[in-house]
């Protein structure tokens, strides 16, 4: 045992069973007493004592010191004794000691005050911050004050003409006459907005046709920002020219969407560029929510506000936040295909679903079932959103057909959510009420848009088609169409059959498709052709 081990085994055996050789002497009352600090002056009195020149006594172990109470003072090493804690180096048995000077005393520690032990229970979960939340108001509040400087519109808000037909005050919120036709500029032009400069200067990329990648290609071209859009191969060359008009970069690539998007993350990857996709940033959401935000300012003393659902949902979310911030008694519905009902199911099951893995419609929604739901986004719905609801393809065809005829406004199906739900009879709750409706897009091809508007008049009994048997003698063709002009109905389209199977001997089968202009007019062409002909057989829709 070397002698430092030798020095630390003395001293812990003789602790506390030592006797001080020397008292501690006593202080008058012109004198301040310091239980942890020696004055100056006992100081110099020990200075010529071989003893430590901190204190007065021998340098032995002392008790430790307790706070706010005189207790026994640990110990310090005289400068004497240093040299017997020198540095040992085991070269050729020799011990190698260095030889150190003190130039002042060290400093006494004192013990920290001991915390007060916290009670596990229901104490220490009253005393825990509850998490923070993921969208704020004031995330939003921000969005909006960037937007109005960015030169965002603020869509209208008007009464609809559709008020009186279905017993409650409805206003439209036209978020479909921005300038891509979208609300989802709102949450684009916002999340660029965030990027930091060195990013911009590289440039973003999306991928797919849809509104949010029409809103990127628009809004990075004018802030100067390289964007490029992979599209499949299979998108329509209007789109594509819509796309090369906002200035961007199109790619064809790809038999599908999954493919085009992997295309576009692989670039991103070589190229330093951000890949853009819908997803539940708060930034996004925040830029979407502004729309709640402009609803209770444009509509007071408003019941409730319906808003479209389905796919990425962030918009339902965005919204739901904004208004049950500036008004909780406002009721916040959301409504989503039936096909493909994802927030629906996803409430159901307490659990965000990501897909449902059915078939759904993609030409005709497009981007409500092009994307996965958020756990942010669920979040937000399940705690904002007080009924969720599912409408038929039927009566989104419908709403489409009476926004055109009422409103003078041609709207996808996305955007024709809000009122097919109303038109469909799921909401009776809000009759006599003030009703927001938000009008979310309208990007629909011509071509699919007059299909839909065909659908739609078959659906609301205007367009009908009927089978009769004439005789195969000059002049009953003519008599059949000569009934039609008299009850004013517009023949679309006839189709004579001579050689027809189902006919009788001597007479021709006509197939007929007319179009009347109400219910009304169709039942009386009904009961007409019904008197006339008894071999009529109108076809089903």
């Amino acid at each position: 045992m070397n002698f430092a081990a030798q020095f630390f085994y003395a001293n812990f055996t003789n602790d506390g069973s030592a006797t001080p050789q020397e008292t501690r002497r006593s202080f008058n009352d012109s004198e301040e007493y310091d239980p942890f600090w020696q004055s100056s002056t006992e100081q110099r009195r020990s200075s010529t004592k071989p003893d430590c020149s901190f204190h007065s006594g021998p340098c032995h172990k002392d008790g430790h010191i307790g706070n706010g109470r005189v207790g026994r003072r640990s110990t310090l090493i005289c400068p004497e004794r240093l040299k017997d804690f020198g540095v040992e180096e085991y070269l050729n048995g020799d011990v190698k000691v260095f030889e150190t000077t003190v130039t002042e005393p060290a400093e006494v520690q004192l013990m920290s005050t001991p915390k007060p032990s916290v009670k596990k229970g229901s104490e220490s979960k009253s005393a825990s911050k509850p998490p923070p939340e993921y969208l704020r108001f004031e995330d939003i509040s921000a969005a909006a004050f960037k937007l109005q400087q960015s030169g965002i519109q603020k869509t209208p808000c008007t009464y609809s003409r559709l008020s009186k037909q279905y017993g409650m005050e409805i206003y439209l919120k036209k978020e479909h006459l921005h300038y891509t036709g979208s609300v989802k500029e709102r949450g684009v032009l916002y999340l660029l907005s965030a990027l930091k400069q060195e990013q911009q200067r590289k440039g973003v990329i999306v991928a797919t046709d849809c509104n949010f990648s029409m809103a990127v290609a628009y809004h990075a071209v004018e802030m100067r920002i390289p964007v490029f859009v992979i599209m499949p191969a299979y998108s329509s060359p209007p789109r594509l020219r819509m796309y090369r008009d906002y200035g961007a970069m199109v790619i064809s690539y790809g038999s599908t969407a999954r493919d085009s998007m992997n295309h576009a993350r692989h670039l991103a990857k070589e190229n330093g560029y951000l890949c853009l996709e819908e997803e539940d940033s708060a930034v996004y959401l925040a830029g979407l929510g502004t729309v709640g935000m402009e609803i209770c300012e444009q509509v007071p003393k408003l019941d409730a506000v319906i808003v479209p659902a389905g796919g990425h949902c962030g918009l339902l979310a965005g919204t739901a936040a904004a208004i049950k911030h500036l008004n909780p008694r406002i009721s916040v519905i959301g409504v989503e295909p039936e096909e493909f009902a994802l927030l629906l199911q996803s409430l159901k099951t307490d659990c965000p679903i990501k897909d449902l893995y059915c078939n759904p419609n993609k030409k005709l929604y497009r981007d409500l079932v092009n994307h996965s739901l958020g756990t942010h986004t669920f979040q937000l719905a399940k705690k904002m959103v007080d009924k969720v609801i599912s409408v038929r393809e039927a009566d989104a065809l419908m709403a489409m057909l009476r926004f055109q005829e009422y409103e003078r406004s041609t709207i996808d199906t996305e955007g024709a959510m809000g009122l097919a739900a109303i038109l469909a009879g799921q909401l009776p709750e809000l009759k006599g009420k003030r009703v927001a409706v938000v009008v979310s897009s309208a990007n629909m091809e011509l071509d699919l848009f007059l299909q839909c508007v065909e659908r739609a008049l078959v659906l609301d009994d205007r367009v009908s088609r009927f089978t009769v048997q004439l005789g195969d003698w000059p002049g009953d063709m003519a008599k059949l169409l000569d009934t039609l002009a008299r009850e004013d109905v517009r023949l679309l389209d006839v189709c004579h059959k001579r050689y027809s199977d189902k006919a009788e001997l001597f007479k021709t089968q006509v197939e007929c498709v007319v179009e009347t202009g109400d219910k009304s007019q169709n039942c009386q062409l009904r009961r007409t052709l019904s008197d006339r002909y008894p071999s009529l057989h109108w076809l089903d829709r």
